[in-house]
């Protein structure tokens, strides 16, 4: 096994999964491998891949916006300073380039990466084409040791290569997506042992690695009290790269062609405006037609369907990226302001609709990752599914929303359990009345088919539980109360 360089936080999975695909012996038939990389930019893709092929030996080309040409000329120029060796007849086309790669790599498995894959793509569509080719029977890949991953950071382009009726469906040995961070890994990254702390700043920078080091020069908050001053200095100061980073990232996805109507949509689900029709309200359209920029939003990776867990066919849209819900709810509506340096009056009257607009609706879905990790120490079993819902109260003539709800896996035969309800509050110190809410959701429940024997009755408060409602769940294990403290320790 090569050893993961210490200068990579985290990542051990992804590195090995990576060095497995690299280095391994091919099962069955021999040759060339394939492994397709991607996720969302500036999650350190490129430094991992970097790291694999300064470890293991291999070749790591870089592709950038260029023609068809020059592309293949900056190609030979990296095949050459690789092997040393000069390449006789320039190539004409990526049919001579992909050839000569897989007959140039012999002997034992290396790796060969091309970096930003979708740039090469976007002006040679018949690229995917020629790989498959060489990689099938009688290809020049059949002779070859060559690990070939392909990497970009357009999701629209690079889900696309596996899928469906692509020509490299059904290639790959290796299938990676570098997500983000995950909260708590997050946290130990920027330095913050603070809980509180932690998702203030989650909820604008998210675990983005970038963010931390190129994006801010290494500027954390030292704590709760410097908060407020980390923002003005960094992301709302128009001489730090992650004042635009937000608009740079819907820009940089190939599909989005009406930038202001994308922009107006994900303002509107930033508002809380997050089904279809509230959504085509905001924005003055049909709900018919924002169906396409929904769903190139959600091919980019930029939001999320998450489908109410008690009525069928019933969705809400999640923008996925913090920061560019922060960009949406915060910095879009005072945007003029910010470019001439008055970020301190601004965001004076604007940090109560952050904490309102951005970090409660962020707090839940940290709280609903905390319930996917959890264990049955928690719910009485593991859950199958996590997410949000509706349950209607007829005769409270109202709607009980439940941000976190835990269920069992389906068992065709009996109801279906559902291990927890819980409500999510992050500025408000949550009592009983919160628990009877979710006792009376549990009953409506029940009522419908659902087995709510065992269901725990959970809190998540940001700001702490009164001291009667700790004290009844000392005494009964149905009502689990989770603050900031138990959301970030290890399990």
């Amino acid at each position: 096994m090569v050893t993961k360089p210490e200068r990579i936080f985290d990542r051990v999975r992804e590195w090995q999964g990576l060095v497995a695909f690299a280095t391994g012996v091919r099962q069955g038939p021999g040759g060339a491998g394939l492994g397709v990389v991607s996720g969302r930019r500036r999650q350190g893709k490129s430094f991992l891949l970097q790291a694999l092929t300064e470890a293991t030996g291999g070749l790591y080309f870089a592709a950038t916006e260029a023609t068809e040409a020059e592309s293949l000329r900056l190609f030979t120029e990296a095949l050459t300073r690789y092997s040393r060796e000069i390449v006789s007849i320039p190539f004409r086309d990526w049919n001579d380039a992909i050839a000569y790669l897989f007959r140039a790599f012999r002997g034992r498995p290396v790796p060969v990466v091309i970096d930003e894959f979708p740039f090469l793509s976007k002006v040679s569509p018949s690229l995917p084409s020629i790989i498959q080719r060489e990689l099938g029977p009688g290809g020049s890949g059949g002779e070859s040791d060559a690990r070939l991953v392909l990497c970009g950071s357009a999701m629209s382009v690079m889900g696309g290569l596996l899928s469906g009726n692509a020509p490299l469906r059904g290639r790959a040995g290796l299938e990676l997506v570098v997500q983000p961070f995950r909260y708590r890994d997050a946290a130990q990254f920027w330095g913050i042992d603070d809980p509180r702390l932690a998702v203030l700043v989650h909820a604008i920078v998210g675990g983005t690695p970038a963010y931390r080091y190129e994006f801010t020069q290494g500027d954390a908050p030292e704590g709760i009290a410097d908060f407020d001053p980390w923002v003005i200095r960094t992301v709302l100061n128009p001489q730090k790269p992650l004042f635009r980073e937000a608009r740079y990232l819907l820009a940089e996805e190939t599909d989005i062609r009406d930038p202001a109507l994308y922009h107006s949509v994900l303002a509107a689900i930033a508002s809380g405006n997050t089904t279809n029709g509230g959504i085509a309200n905001y924005i003055g359209r049909k709900s018919d037609q924002i169906t396409h920029p929904l769903n190139v939003l959600e091919d980019s990776a930029l939001i999320a369907r998450e489908p109410d867990l008690f009525r069928a066919g019933r969705v809400r849209y999640r923008i996925v990226e913090p920061l560019i819900t922060f960009y949406q709810a915060v910095m879009r509506r005072r945007w003029a302001e910010l470019e001439i340096h008055r970020a301190e009056r601004a965001w004076s009257s604007l940090r109560q609709t952050f904490l309102a607009q951005v970090v409660g609706p962020h707090f839940e879905a940290l709280c609903r990752s905390f319930a996917v990790e959890s264990g049955e120490a928690l719910y009485g079993d593991f859950p199958a599914e996590v997410g949000s819902g509706v349950v209607n109260d007829p005769a409270g003539r109202c709607q009980i929303e439940i941000d976190v709800a835990v269920l069992d896996a389906e068992d065709h035969g009996r109801p279906r359990r559902i291990l927890s309800l819980g409500e999510v509050k992050w500025g408000e110190t949550m009592g009983h009345h919160h628990v009877e809410r979710l006792a009376r959701a549990r009953d409506l429940l029940a009522l419908k088919g659902y087995d709510t024997r065992e269901t725990v009755l959970a809190c998540y408060g940001g700001s702490g539980f009164t001291e009667e409602l700790r004290a009844s769940a000392a005494d009964d294990r149905r009502i689990l109360l989770v603050d900031p403290e138990r959301l970030y320790r290890p399990d």
